[in-house]
Order: structure tokens, then C-alpha cells, then sequence
């Protein structure tokens, strides 16, 4: 993270405005099917392309990575006779096509994008080149990351994980049908509890499911913050991004929470005390 000019809260700066220079938004392909389920809704799409924007417009360098589970999940697949790195294949290929979906819908918005996948395949998309990846960040390109990190037995939360800290980014941002991390289902739970901050220890202990294990860790190892967040309404994602609206921040470190939401301000200071000190 870099930081920002503002006031201070136990000598620790809190930003102004966007904290970040650099993230990572992780959407499950769920997030592109719309009411039926299954597929591409183009008015979903759309919809992501615009919250794309609008984090666009303030000036930070976007990355994407995006799921299947709208098209073909591997690890569901009811196809007997596929074995497992073959269905993580075909889902790697599902993850391209709604990255195209999605890079179409960008540039609809007047937003140059690149779609890079980890599979080559030149006629459709370009490789993923970390280079060129980050030169395109630096240019003010969104990027979209396709076909998971290449490689069957990965999850594309994993791939996200991977890339976050490939690319340097500042924390991952991910969108869900859900506006945090709970104790509990709040579908089923009325009276489930949402977290304001968890560590990464906590989320594997507690096995709470805001990213597999193998993504946990690869945060954790690289300091980057993730933040689980709802991606319905409008401007959910610039909210997110911006410290408002409402979120479950997952990391090692309070200050991280601090610097991201202004609101929590010098209450946190007391978390970071119990857990760092």
C-alpha cells in the first residue's frame, strides 16, 4: 500500500480519499449469470464493466480475474468419466470466454482492456507475460487475468492470489452474493455474525470459506489484505474500494483495516494493540 496525506489517528496517516494504487478484483462467474444461473447475462456485464469504471476513473490500475462456476465447474462436474485435470481444464477454457465477455463490455465503456490468458492461445488472446502485464497497469489498462494460473488442481481464487501478488497489488478485492465474511450462513442464520476484520488464521482455522487455503496463504505470505464485499447495487465496487459501504477485511494486520475505512478510525487501534503488540 502507499500512503495518503490525512489526518492521523495514533500517529498511523489515514487517507483521504482511494488508499489504493494497485488492485486485484476477484469475480466468481456467478457474478455474470444473472437471475437464470447459468450463462452470460449481457446487462450483468454491463453492469461490472460500469463499477469497473468507476474505480477506473479515480486513478487505479485495475486487474481482474474471473471464475466459471457460470459456465462449467470442474469440481461438480456430474461427467463420470472426466478425471479431475481434464474438468479444470475445461473450466480454465470457460474462464476465457467470460473474460472476453467482459472485455467486450469494457470497451463498450471506452476502457482499453487486455485479455491475458494463462493457457496460449494468440488467435483469441494474449499469454500472460508479467512484463507486459504490469506495463499495460502502468499504462492505465485494465487487465483481465483468463484461464485460471494454468494449471489444473487450482482454483481461479488461488490464480487470483497468485496474480495479487505477481502484479504487486496493493489487496484483493471480492465480489460475492454476500457483503462479508459470517460465522455462519447468513441466508440460513438471521442472527449470523459478520466480521469487520479476520485474520488469515482465523479463516482457515474457522474454515469460514472466503478463499481456499492455498489463496489464504499465498496473501498472507505476500501482506496483501482481502476484502469480501457484495457486488450488488450500484457503485458497490467504488464504495468497496473507497472504505465506505460494508465489507469483511481479511489480514494480519489492523492497520490495514485503519487505513482502508476511515469510519473505523482510532476504535481499530485497540485491535492492533491485542493482535500486534
Amino acid at each position: 500500500m502507499g500512503t495518503r496525506d490525512g489526518k492521523k489517528a495514533g500517529g498511523l496517516a489515514l487517507p483521504p480519499g482511494p488508499f489504493y494504487r494497485r488492485v486485484l478484483v476477484k469475480l466468481s462467474g456467478e457474478a455474470f449469470a444473472g437471475a437464470q444461473g447459468h450463462g452470460i447475462d449481457g446487462e450483468k456485464v454491463s453492469h461490472i464493466a460500469r463499477e469497473i469504471r468507476s474505480v477506473y476513473r479515480l486513478g487505479i490500475q485495475v486487474c481482474i480475474v474471473i471464475g466459471a462456476g457460470n459456465i462449467f465447474r470442474g469440481t461438480e462436474s456430474k461427467l463420470r468419466y472426466l478425471d479431475r485435470p481434464t474438468a479444470d481444464e475445461m473450466g480454465m477454457l470457460a474462464t476465457v470466454i467470460n473474460g472476453l465477455a467482459l472485455h467486450s463490455a469494457l470497451r463498450a465503456q471506452n476502457i482499453k482492456a487486455h485479455v491475458m490468458s494463462a493457457i496460449s492461445m494468440p488467435e483469441i488472446c494474449e499469454p500472460f507475460v508479467r512484463w507486459q502485464a504490469h506495463a499495460y497497469l502502468e499504462q492505465s489498462e485494465v487487465l483481465v487475468c483468463a484461464a485460471g494460473t494454468g494449471s489444473p488442481l487450482f482454483t481461479t481464487d488461488t490464480a487470483a492470489a497468485v496474480r495479487a501478488a505477481e502484479l504487486q497489488c496493493d489487496a484483493i478485492f471480492k465480489g460475492t452474493q454476500v457483503d462479508g465474511v459470517y460465522d455462519s450462513d447468513p441466508h440460513r442464520n438471521p442472527n449470523a455474525k459478520r466480521f469487520l476484520w479476520i485474520s488469515y488464521q482465523h479463516a482457515l482455522a474457522k474454515n469460514l470459506q472466503v478463499m481456499d487455503s492455498a489463496a489464504l496463504s499465498i496473501a498472507r505470505d505476500a501482506e496483501i489484505p482481502i476484502l469480501v464485499f457484495s457486488l450488488e447495487g450500484t457503485n458497490a465496487l467504488v464504495d468497496a474500494v473507497q472504505g465506505q459501504g460494508t465489507f469483511t477485511m481479511v489480514s494480519d494486520k489492523p492497520r490495514h483495516l485503519v487505513l482502508h475505512d476511515r469510519r473505523v478510525g482510532e476504535r481499530a487501534f485497540g485491535m492492533m494493540e491485542a493482535e500486534e503488540g
